[in-house]
């Protein structure tokens, strides 16, 4: 028995096969094709095609609309979204078909109906990825699992000149936790009340580096989106399909975060992770 076939043999001594799988399932979604790609794959089209018809102040918009987004999408959502903490399944239908409606603004306004999409689509995949996090048992009044939630925007891709984070999923996690840490002894210190208002202010120190690297990497997700709907053949009826294969592709990753942090407070985060590693998932 080889090194690999012993490491896996003696974790799956803590972990039961039949949760191996369902790890197995969210590394693969974990691991899979960038939206960008599907994107590309969907029009035909190089992105960097549709980048170039977007105007330079445009992408400045874009950036900043995001933030704008990000920081609302907790507060607005915690509001109107139930906090009981178990839910048997997400209703992730639901919230592909207000997306994909969100997506025939963007896709008939073209650039001009960029601010409405990005707000409204923003704020439906916020309460999304709550709702997945709560049908996988976690407390979404909590800011920490707050914060997870936020940070599935950063998990769904990144640019490839992002130094600042790595692409594999524990290695994200592992850049984004050590602002985290930080964020959690002030939340402790301060409450809740605080939490949501420094996200609201942008306020600089450890939360800034948090968000700025969230911000980071789902405004390159939304560019990608922008910029495919900017070729002149893409019209509405694309734009709502391009936001449905956004929605889809995070909800993926949310489904596969929350499952994974599920498994770790069962198995414990260390003997999880080694299994992830140990786990081989053909990228397609």
């Amino acid at each position: 028995m080889n090194k690999l076939s012993n490491q896996k043999h003696h974790i799956t001594q803590q972990i039961p096969e039949e949760d191996i799988a369902i790890l197995s399932k969210a590394k693969k979604n974990l691991t899979a094709v960038p939206f960008a790609m599907k994107a590309l794959n969907t029009v035909g089209t190089p992105i960097e095609k549709g980048i170039a018809l977007v105007p330079e102040k445009y992408q400045s918009k874009i950036t900043e609309t995001v933030k704008k987004a990000l920081q609302l999408s907790v507060k607005a959502n915690l509001k109107t979204l139930k906090s009981k903490k178990i839910q048997p399944t997400a209703s992730n239908r639901m919230y592909k078909v207000v997306t994909t409606g969100t997506g025939l603004v963007g896709g008939f306004f073209g650039i001009a109906g960029l601010t409405t999409d990005i707000l409204l689509s923003t704020k439906f995949l916020m309460r999304s990825i709550m709702d997945i996090a709560r049908s996988q048992g976690e407390d979404i009044t909590d800011p920490e699992v707050q914060l997870n939630c936020l940070q599935v925007f950063a998990l769904g891709g990144g640019s490839l000149d992002d130094d600042a984070l790595d692409s594999s999923y524990y290695g994200t996690r592992i850049a984004l936790d050590q602002a985290l840490s930080q964020v959690a002894s002030t939340i402790a210190k301060e409450g809740t009340k605080k939490f949501l208002q420094s996200i609201a202010a942008n306020t600089p120190g450890a939360m800034g580096g948090f968000m700025g690297k969230v911000i980071s990497r789902y405004s390159t997700q939304v560019l990608d989106k922008f910029a495919t709907q900017a070729i002149p053949f893409v019209g509405a009826a694309t734009g709502a399909g391009l936001n449905l294969l956004f929605i889809t592709h995070f909800q993926k990753v949310a489904t596969a975060h929350f499952t994974v942090r599920r498994l770790e407070r069962l198995y414990g985060k260390e003997a999880v992770m080694e299994m992830y590693h140990a786990i081989d998932v053909p990228i397609k």
